[in-house]
Order: C-alpha cells, then sequence, then structure tokens
C-alpha cells in the first residue's frame, strides 16, 4: 500500500511540475494574490476528480471516441492562443502590467478560467485520466495510488500558489511583469501548437 502511495505520489508530481497553462495561470494568481486559495483548490479538487475517472477506468472509453478528443484538442488550442493573446497585450502595454493599479478580477470570472485551463487542456486528460490511471493499473493497490497521485496535486498547487508571493519583491517592477507576460504567452503558444501538430 505505502509502495503504491509513494509511486502515485512521485509519478503525478513529475507530470504536474512541469510548467503548462494551468501552472501559469496559478502562478498568476499567487503572484497577484488574487482569489488564491480557490483557484488551488479548484485544481487540486478537478485533478483528484481526474485522477480518480483514470483509475476507475473511464481512461478506456475515452480513447473509444477518438471525435470527442479531437474537440477537445482544438477548443483547448484555441483557448490557449487568446489567452497568449492577452499575455502579449499585457506585456506591450506597460500600464496594463501593474497589479496595484488593475482592478481585481472578480472570483467568478477567475474561477471560470481556471476550470478552462483545467478542462479545456487535453494535456490534463493524458496526464491525469489516461497516463496515470494506466499505471495506477498495474499497481495491486491502485486506489492507494491513486490517493499518493492526488497528494502530489494538493502540494504541488499549495506550494505554487502559496510560494509565488514570495516572487513580489522580483516582480515589483514593470519590466519584470513585462517577462512574466511574455514567458506566459510563449508557453501557451507552444503548448496550443503542440496540440494543433499532435
Amino acid at each position: 500500500m505505502f509502495t503504491s502511495a509513494v509511486a502515485g505520489f512521485t509519478v503525478s508530481l513529475a507530470l504536474i511540475v512541469a510548467i503548462g497553462a494551468q501552472n501559469a495561470f496559478v502562478l498568476r494568481q499567487g503572484l497577484r494574490r488574487e482569489h488564491v486559495l480557490p483557484v488551488v483548490l479548484t485544481c487540486a479538487a478537478s485533478d483528484a476528480l481526474l485522477i480518480g475517472a483514470g483509475i476507475a477506468g473511464v481512461g478506456t472509453a475515452v480513447t473509444a471516441q477518438p471525435g470527442l478528443l479531437t474537440a477537445i484538442r482544438y477548443g483547448g488550442a484555441a483557448f490557449l492562443l487568446c489567452y497568449a493573446a492577452l499575455a502579449v497585450r499585457r506585456a506591450v502595454r506597460p500600464d496594463a502590467l501593474d497589479p496595484a493599479d488593475r482592478p481585481p478580477a472578480t472570483l467568478r470570472a477567475t474561477l471560470l478560467a481556471c476550470l478552462a485551463f483545467t478542462y479545456l487542456n487535453p494535456h490534463v486528460y493524458l496526464d491525469t485520466v489516461l497516463l496515470l490511471g494506466g499505471i495506477a493499473q498495474q499497481h495491486p493497490d491502485r486506489w492507494f495510488f491513486g490517493a499518493g497521485a492526488m497528494t502530489a496535486s494538493v502540494v504541488w498547487f499549495t506550494a505554487l500558489g502559496a510560494g509565488a508571493h514570495r516572487l513580489a519583491p522580483l516582480l515589483a517592477r514593470t519590466a519584470a511583469w513585462r517577462v512574466l507576460d511574455g514567458v506566459i504567452a510563449l508557453v501557451m503558444t507552444v503548448v496550443a501548437v503542440a496540440l494543433l501538430l499532435g
């Protein structure tokens, strides 16, 4: 049991630590100190739901519907490209970079964006439902593997959201926000292009 849980924790952490659309969004919210706890809880709960679905065998059913995967892929790519364009706009317009000068987004808008980054990203399904679900099936205690994987998600998103404010002094300058938004735009664009070419 313990071995399966540790394996789940390790594999899950390796998959989610790579900077992607969802992580970039959580980082930005953490830097702005805006609705961080709801965002972290939404990401962790979504991962738990998807990991559980994968362990329960939903991944097998999803792979049997190639049309659904194609729709998710193109919809996710379109969403990511739109968000990349917004990040480019923030990077180009210096007056849009200072979080102190911008009104905070509503909780509803923030959570809708968070859900979009989670559920419109096909990599989430590939990593959590298909890959983690498939690996869990190789373990005698698959639900303990899943518990370990879910714990890794909670630990990662909590550390990312709560620890981001430590970067705030570095990002107190407009130029630093410009670089951050440029990196976010690049990440979103690369992920979107990979989805379209994949």
